[in-house]
């Protein structure tokens, strides 16, 4: 799954060095739903960043499957990503000019799965999120916890080794949010796929599998 091993990153603010993570040790497991808390500035988005293959850390090791990814290069990670990763955002992304089930199956159009192998895995999909009624809408035509229904089914549509998602109830109103949260625990139990989600909601804690808190860049 993925690992990070005393893994330090910082970034140049201006002419400041900032510390974002400080020897950071963590390993997530299969269909795991890990919650990164912490106040701001404390490291979550950095974990975040590389362990979506999104950013590389200056030094340790950050690994996926097995895989040193310090080892690969850049066209390497885009495909790492590309297969094994799916992404969640709190202002979820979707294509508005797309339908439902179109922005469910761009990632495997873009990945080249055949015509009917999308039908039917993107139909399976949105049936598990409970959104198959809803196949041929606009997103616009959906709430905010529907929308961040159509996130999910097109993360976890590729079949993904881990989802990252930061933030993703922020949007959503309380009961809203309530739901998405448990839905993707159950989708992530049923699939395998493990979930790093980063929030201030403490709702999120009393789903989480496992809750690590970060400070100034090292877990508590």
């Amino acid at each position: 799954m993925m690992e990070l091993r005393d893994v330090h990153k910082s970034y140049r603010l201006g002419e400041h060095l900032v510390q974002a993570l400080r020897g950071v040790d963590l390993k997530v497991q299969r269909g795991e739903l890990l919650a990164l808390t912490g106040p701001s500035g404390s490291g979550k988005s950095t974990i975040l960043n590389l362990c979506g293959l999104i950013d590389r850390a200056d030094a340790g090791d950050v690994l996926i499957n097995g895989i040193d990814t310090h080892t690969l290069s850049e066209k390497q990670l885009t495909i790492q990503r590309r297969d094994t990763i799916g992404f969640i955002f709190q202002s979820f992304n979707l294509v508005p000019v797309m339908t439902v089930a179109e922005n469910v199956d761009y990632p495997l159009f873009l990945n080249g799965v055949s015509a009917a192998e999308r039908k039917q895995r993107v139909a399976a999909q949105l049936k598990a999120v409970g959104l198959d009624e809803h196949a041929q809408h606009l997103p616009d035509a959906l709430s905010g916890g529907q929308r961040q229904r159509v996130a999910i089914a097109r993360a976890l549509i590729k079949r993904p080794t881990i989802v990252i998602a930061d933030e993703p109830t922020a949007s959503l109103d309380s009961h809203t949010a309530d739901q998405v949260l448990d839905l993707m625990r159950e989708r992530g139990h049923a699939e395998g796929a493990a979930f790093i989600i980063a929030s201030h909601d403490e709702r999120l804690t009393r789903r989480a599998d496992r809750i690590v808190s970060l400070l100034d860049g090292r877990l508590q």
